[in-house]
């Protein structure tokens, strides 16, 4: 079994669990690029690196040619890219002598791009799961290595869909070392014909909610928005309630049958209740003003 060299691009509590994992094998860890990779930067996992005597790089070199001949010059058998954002440059993607690796938090070809853990939950998916490509110059489009799915469930969240990807995608990438070290790496192309691709700033609706929406509707956005208590990339969706703009934090379905208006609301000892085109939903926590809030103490019935 061959003693690989790696580089790890990576950010956040993923990058800092691929970098325990590597350490835990006997492959030689050549360099680590992430944010906060400029010399007297802190960020947390440029700070653990250093801290093991790893090279740290700013992420952002990905993008530079430059770091394709220094990879060459240092002969890394593996780029692994474990949810860094930059799109790295061809001579970067080809320069590792087996091939460069992207950890991407969706299944594809039908979930490319960003956030896609919020619109599998938008979209009411059953299944969904984190997928370990081989990376070409284009974003997210190299043929499979390895893929893992699992269930979703009418209470997950953008933040537990992404927590799942993670958890479930580490082994990908220790399965990645294994059959590199063997010298065999499944090779599986995209149907490209069936791609999807998200960019930053595609939101359904923009954001905002209309009560004339089906409830299952407003409560698959509120949810998958929701990364409490993290920020979330959409942040809370927006909506009208007794002449206040809102953010909607939580929400309920209630199986209750509404003939009601859509965007009348009820307050009673259940707590508040509103309208919508075809039940009425329960809203358990708002956002006004920049603060959290019991939406029974801003909003009254009618």
């Amino acid at each position: 079994m061959k003693r690989l060299r790696i580089a790890l691009a990576a950010e956040e509590s993923a990058g800092a669990r691929a970098l325990r994992l590597v350490e835990d094998t006997d492959h030689e860890l050549v360099c680590v690029l992430t944010s906060g990779g400029e010399s007297g930067a802190a960020s947390a996992l440029a700070k653990a690196a250093r801290e093991r005597g790893h090279r740290v790089e700013p992420a952002s070199r990905v993008r530079s040619a430059e770091l394709g001949v220094e990879l060459r010059d240092r002969q890394v058998d593996l780029l692994v890219n474990v949810h860094s954002l930059f799109v790295a440059d061809e001579a970067v993607v080809r320069a590792p002598r087996i091939g460069s690796f992207n950890l991407h938090p969706g299944s594809l070809p039908e979930y490319a791009g960003l956030n896609t853990p919020c619109w599998a939950v938008y979209k009411r998916e059953s299944h969904y799961g984190p997928t370990l490509h081989w990376m070409e110059p284009g974003i997210d489009t190299g043929s499979i290595a390895y893929s893992d799915r699992f269930p979703l469930t009418d209470d997950d969240t953008g933040l537990s869909v992404s927590t799942r990807c993670i958890r479930d995608g580490l082994p990908l990438v220790a399965r990645l070392l294994e059959d590199a070290a063997c010298g065999v790496i499944p090779r599986h192309p995209q149907d490209l014909s069936r791609r999807v691709f998200y960019r930053r700033a595609d939101v359904p609706h923009r954001g905002r909610v209309s009560w004339s929406f089906p409830a299952r509707e407003i409560d698959a956005l509120v949810r998958a928005s929701d990364f409490h208590p993290f920020p979330s990339p959409w942040g809370h969706p927006r909506a009208v309630l007794d002449g206040a703009r809102i953010g909607l934090v939580k929400v309920g379905l209630t199986a209750e049958t509404s003939d009601a208006p859509a965007g009348t609301v009820r307050v009673g000892p259940g707590g508040v209740t509103v309208a919508t085109q075809d039940e009425w939903l329960a809203v358990k926590a708002v956002q006004l003003g920049g603060s959290y809030v019991d939406p029974s103490d801003v909003l009254a019935g009618g």
